[in-house]
């Protein structure tokens, strides 16, 4: 924070601020809102919309408040007439180049730029609609994403999102004046080119230009047909973030309204993703700890670090970027993929079920899910493992629709079987989650002790640090582990692409001195997933997180190897980690990509 303070007057209230302080933060703290669409605050300044702009007393122009410092003595005008005619020209020039089909919009209602047209009440249109009727064809080649370009503002969020937060650059913007647009490399398909499906593009979206695929018609036809038996799996992060669908505050723990809202719906079980992200942790510890014997033991050639698979954002973008360490990987598939062929194997045989008559639906905070569900591996079962991909945001909209008052719901229990899970499960949903849950039970296996931290909770891998790092001293080892005696293990963590790319690089130059990365595509972690509630921010994102750490602390059982089902599923089916059962069930290859 800066030591110096600047005096200025707002609306003719004085204030003093840090220096730096732009204009429209100066604004807010003097509780005035001043409109803006291109401003985020995960996102550097941009200052394009001019939606911001406020008056300058002595000033020719008006400054836009967002791209704006303050100055001693500046005074500022929010609301003159000036500011709201020229606010309502740039408003209406927008709406001219906008294909405003509000009432059939699937972001109707969470559109910034409806909210602001609706401030401003903008009837009468005084420019010509300058929409063509070939501008209003949709990108639908995305499993995950729809680009829809009669809806954009041009205002950029996509585009430094996907450049400066993700290391990707999926979208640019091509061509100048009147003819500028977002578009993709030589205009291809968003399905041919380096895009990882993670969304955050549509998070930071104002308008529709962006938005997921959205299966919600479908998996209500399923749901209707007396000839399918419909089964819901529940992700860790879906369980803080429903509540924001129904006014609640972030961060709200409403696992149990969540179950009896799916039951409501007309899902025949409602079973939870928490149970394979228990059997991930099994399957992925016993990796580790694999590799690292023929590592230290055996002297073989082993790819380590290893790191983890749970996010399909990330997989694509290593795939794409660092395809030379794909052996690094490990091997398992997410828990969502390995839930499926399990739904359809496993589950189906103990309810008596044909598994081609059953339907597997996933609720999950991430759009890159809906890509990962359609990969062609992802048919373990003999089935497509995964048949429908919905994000929390399209799972709050089927229950507006079917009329269910959420918030008045009393909390019912996961159906069994596949529904037992884990506090170690459940911090899967916040980045370093996967990491935690995998040294509580790695350390475990190797000591017999718990992880040497208190209350089992590892501080050090939580936060929202870009890159985390932090080491495990292995302690009175059992016989069967004693080459793992006084070895210091050493962890990272990345979350967000842009810090994915640091530790991947560490990795190609050998400077990475490291067993295990955690790496997530999302900032946050699936908390703040593409297919969560709008909007999120580093405050939001900040509350889910504490919503997942509290959900561990109440859950009974916190290490994943305590599972009662995940130990039933290996005595009767998988019969170890690692088997062969599980290697044809759980496990998976990866595709290297081209990079455009």
């Amino acid at each position: 924070m800066s030591k110096y303070k600047v005096n200025l007057k707002i609306n003719n209230i004085a204030v003093s601020v840090d220096e730096g302080t732009t204009i429209l933060e100066a604004a807010r703290q003097l509780n005035f809102t001043i409109p803006t669409l291109c401003q985020h605050d995960d996102l550097c300044v941009a200052g394009n919309c001019r939606v911001c702009v406020v008056e300058q007393k002595g000033a020719r122009l008006l400054p836009a408040s967002c791209a704006t410092p303050v100055s001693e003595g500046m005074e500022i005008q929010t609301n003159s007439l000036k500011v709201r005619q020229a606010r309502k020209h740039i408003v209406e020039l927008l709406l001219a180049e906008h294909n405003a089909d509000c009432t059939k919009c699937f972001k109707s209602g969470y559109c910034e730029l409806q909210d602001i047209s609706n401030d401003y009440r903008i009837g009468d249109h005084i420019f010509l609609d300058l929409v063509k009727e070939k501008d209003k064809e949709r990108d639908i080649s995305s499993p995950s994403i729809e680009k829809d370009d009669s809806k954009c503002i041009r205002c950029q969020r996509c585009v430094r999102t996907c450049d400066s937060m993700q290391y990707v650059s999926a979208l640019a913007v091509t061509h100048k004046g009147n003819n500028m647009r977002i578009s993709t490399f030589m205009d291809k398909p968003m399905n041919d080119v380096v895009c990882t499906n993670c969304g955050q593009c549509i998070n930071r979206c104002p308008t529709a230009a962006l938005t997921e695929r959205n299966y919600i018609d479908e998996v209500f036809d399923v749901i209707y047909d007396p000839n399918k038996f419909v089964v819901v799996q529940t992700a860790p992060a879906t369980r803080v973030a429903i509540g924001e669908e129904f006014g609640m505050e972030p961060g709200s723990r409403v696992t149990g309204k969540m179950v009896a809202a799916l039951r409501r719906l007309g899902f025949d079980k409602v079973l939870d993703t928490d149970f394979t992200a228990d059997l991930t942790i099994m399957e992925e510890g016993t990796e580790l700890l694999t590799r690292l014997k023929e590592a230290l033991v055996d002297g073989k050639e082993v790819a380590l670090p290893m790191l983890t698979s749970c996010s399909p954002g990330w997989i694509k973008f290593q795939e794409h970027m660092y395809p030379d360490l794909l052996d690094n990987l490990s091997t398992c598939k997410s828990p969502q993929q390995m839930f499926g062929p399990l739904a359809k194997t496993y589950y189906a045989e103990k309810i008596n079920k044909n598994p081609a008559d059953m339907v597997v639906v996933s609720i999950m905070p991430c759009t890159a899910k809906k890509f990962e569900a359609e990969r062609p591996e992802m048919r373990g079962s003999g089935y497509k493992d995964v048949d429908y991909v919905l994000t929390t945001r399209e799972l709050g909209r089927m229950i507006h629709q079917a009329g269910i008052e959420f918030e008045k719901l009393e909390d019912e229990k996961y159906d069994s079987i596949l529904g037992e899970s884990t506090g170690a499960a459940v911090i899967f949903g916040s980045t370093g989650g996967v990491m935690e849950a995998a040294l509580r039970t790695a350390y475990e296996i190797v000591t017999g002790k718990e992880v040497p931290f208190t209350n089992i909770n590892i501080k050090p891998v939580r936060g929202m640090e870009g890159v985390k790092e932090a080491s495990v001293k292995i302690k009175d080892a059992k016989p069967e582990w004693s080459f793992l005696e006084g070895v210091d293990v050493n962890v990272a963590i990345a979350h967000g692409l842009v810090n994915a790319k640091i530790l991947m690089d560490k990795i190609k130059s050998g400077e990475a001195n490291y067993h295990f990365i955690e790496i997530m595509a999302c900032p946050g972690g699936c908390i703040g997933g593409g297919g969560q509630p709008m909007p999120t921010n580093m405050e939001i994102r900040k509350k889910r997180a504490a919503g997942i750490y509290e959900e561990d602390e109440a859950m009974v059982l916190r290490k994943s190897h305590e599972n009662a089902e995940v130990t039933e599923i290996y005595k009767s089916f998988l019969h170890e980690p690692l088997g062969h059962k599980s290697h044809d069930l759980l496990h998976t290859h990866y595709t290297p990509r081209k990079r455009q």
